[in-house]
């Protein structure tokens, strides 16, 4: 057996040391749960029968005896939202395999979805981070019910899989197994879709050209094909084990899409404690399942809104995870794979190339991930190594339905060109690197940038919002000089931390043009991040008295990749003697498209390096006290 690479190793001691106390307590409380047994037992008459009075007859019977495992449908289905779409079929598949299974399922709820692609740029996209952890919460009433005994999570796209993860580990003591839909089949190629948004940029072609650009790429059912935040939560579902093994990218319509859906359900069935394999998402979520998920994001070239994600769902379990254990594992952990904004190659062709299960493979291989950590297949991630093949008798099959079966899978790349083995990486690294300077701690993500743009050292311009900057490109006010572009007051507790990759594309046509270009801000650049340097999520934020409030035009900024530098060229003395500049909207201005619902959440949000999280933070960890051997390892 490979031995576990020494850095992985450390950084999974750390994260289990500093998390202990926390840790503890999530597990006692959990396990209390545990011990009562499942709560439908427990509730009084008048109670049970609101929860099933609606059911069919045969299970109102089966509810009434309390005997069946009865399976919460927690879904993100709506008609607009092509990802989601698919997901109207499924609670009928669902049921009729439960049953067959032998348990009981019901709809307990839906939770939103929107998606960043349609509020880019919009007023709607200052909900987009906060949507998460209302997901979260509308998980948690869904499973307030006490009918439940497992869980089947249905959801895909940016916030909705972290949120349901957050939401589920609330109720750490169910069994819960998330169902994907799957990516939309292959359209436009995403080098030619990105051409054509240059282009548009640069005032070259219309509107009409362009959106018969994106109306080719983005043209049915099913998740957007580039690798972004929808496609990268499914791979993490994946290797964190809480999909089946090869689930994640069957596209959506297909034979196989539903016999995956319907093993789905049979499997949480089994995993209930009437099923016999009782296994709670709360002790199958631990230190090791989530230094796995890291490990898969940076061999992935996944994407950077994890950097937020990661931290909070760890966190919704009693884990402590840091930027900096990400920033270390990133260093010895190889980019694997090239799929659009890192290459030019989509989702869909990842998959064909052998997809998860060989990315599993050779990083176990390499001792880069954890074997020996339980998934909702039975212990050992190993299981992820394997692909599913339609079968007649396998997990989930019905009369007139096919099963799944699960047979090796590939121990070479299909295609080279999109994804290799850990002997002949396409990077050395994973790409994702901790910033730190007078402008506070930022994270930058390195793998679609060209080594020749890694370090911009220019002079700033200041910008309070997007919209200002793309004026400014507009009106040529930017060309012919390197820059840095500082895009402030758009973290969490200034206006939601939008995404701002409505910016890409101006910025790329200034870096095609010769001139050295960064950015930095304290809001995101979305999963899509992709060829201009990007240094994001900086903290502390400018809303909440952060530097970059004081930043002025013309202030020479270093951003440096390579070193992990965030300099300002502004002595310590002037700083202090400078006001702040702008301002965060005022509650007056934060209103409309319902923003001014959410002014609690803005509120009360924590720092984007603890996960931009409205919920209680857990208390504060002194780091000054912690060992660090990692970089001895590096």
């Amino acid at each position: 057996m490979t031995s576990l690479h020494p850095v992985v190793a450390e950084v999974t001691r750390r994260i289990t040391d500093r998390s202990r106390p926390h840790r503890d307590a999530y597990l006692a409380r959990i396990d209390a749960a545990t011990d009562k047994g499942p709560a439908r037992t427990k509730l009084a008459c008048g109670n049970l029968a609101h929860g099933f009075a609606a059911s069919e007859p045969k299970e109102k019977q089966a509810l009434r005896r309390r005997s069946k495992p009865n399976v919460a449908i927690v879904t993100s289905y709506n008609d607009m939202l092509s990802a989601h779409q698919p997901y109207g079929a499924y609670p009928p598949i669902l049921k009729d395999a439960v049953l067959r299974a032998g348990g009981i399922a019901q709809v307990a709820g839906g939770v939103p979805a929107m998606c960043d692609g349609i509020t880019q740029g919009r007023d709607g996209m200052q909900l987009s981070l906060f949507s998460r952890d209302l997901i979260a919460m509308s998980a948690a009433v869904a499973l307030s019910h006490d009918m439940f005994d497992g869980a089947l999570m249905l959801g895909v796209c940016d916030k909705i899989v972290p949120g349901l993860v957050i939401g589920a580990l609330s109720f750490g003591h169910l069994p819960t197994v998330f169902v994907p839909a799957g990516p939309m089949t292959s359209g436009l190629p995403n080098n030619e879709k990105a051409r054509v948004r240059q282009l548009h940029a640069e005032g070259k072609v219309g509107r009409e050209e362009l959106l018969d650009a994106e109306a080719a790429s983005y043209h049915s059912a099913g998740t957007c094909t580039f690798y972004g935040t929808a496609n990268s939560n499914q791979l993490l579902m994946e290797v964190m084990g809480l999909h089946l093994p090869g689930a994640s990218f069957a596209n959506p319509g297909t034979s196989m899409r539903e016999a995956l859906t319907r093993a789905a359900a049979a499997r949480v069935t089994a995993l209930t404690p009437q099923g016999g394999e009782p296994t709670p998402i709360g002790r199958l979520v631990d230190e090791k399942t989530v230094v796995n998920a890291c490990v898969a994001l940076l061999a992935s070239g996944g994407s950077t809104n994890h950097t937020l994600h990661l931290v909070a769902m760890a966190r919704a379990a009693g884990i402590v995870l840091t930027w900096q254990d990400l920033a270390d594992l990133s260093a010895v952990v190889p980019l694997l794979a090239r799929v659009y904004p890192n290459g030019q190659a989509d989702i869909n062709h990842f998959h064909a190339a052998g997809g998860v299960a060989f990315l599993v493979h050779t990083l176990l291989g390499g001792g880069l991930l954890h074997d020996d950590v339980q998934t909702v297949m039975g212990r050992g991630l190993w299981r992820y190594t394997t692909e599913p093949r339609l079968a007649p008798d396998g997990l989930g099959g019905t009369t007139g339905a096919p099963g799944v079966a699960w047979e090796e899978g590939p121990k070479a790349s299909l295609d080279t060109g999109v994804l290799r083995g850990i002997e002949d990486p396409f990077a050395a690294d994973g790409g994702v690197r901790v910033l730190h300077g007078p402008l506070g701690t930022a994270v930058i993500k390195t793998s679609a940038v060209k080594d020749q743009h890694r370090v911009v050292t220019a002079p700033a311009m200041v910008f309070d919002d997007q919209d200002s900057l793309l004026a400014a490109f507009a009106e040529g006010r930017l060309d012919g000089r390197d820059l840095v572009a500082v895009v402030r007051y758009q973290g969490p507790a200034a206006n939601g931390m939008p995404e701002l990759h409505k910016l890409t594309p101006a910025l790329g046509v200034l870096q095609d043009r010769g001139q050295q270009v960064a950015i930095v801000t304290d809001g995101r650049m979305s999963g899509a991040s992709g060829k201009v340097p990007a240094a994001i999520h900086v903290t502390p934020e400018a809303a909440l008295g952060g530097v970059l409030g004081r930043v002025q035009d013309g202030d020479v900024i270093t951003v440096d990749a390579e070193r992990g530098v965030l300099e300002l060229v502004v002595s310590e003395q002037e700083l202090r003697a400078r006001q702040s500049t702008g301002r965060a909207p005022t509650g007056e201005e934060w209103v409309g498209t319902g923003r001014e619902l959410f002014a609690g959440f803005r509120a009360t949000v924590g720092a984007a390096d603890t996960g931009a999280s409205v919920f209680p933070a857990l208390q504060p960890y002194d780091f000054s006290h912690e060992e660090n051997r990692v970089a001895e390892h590096i």
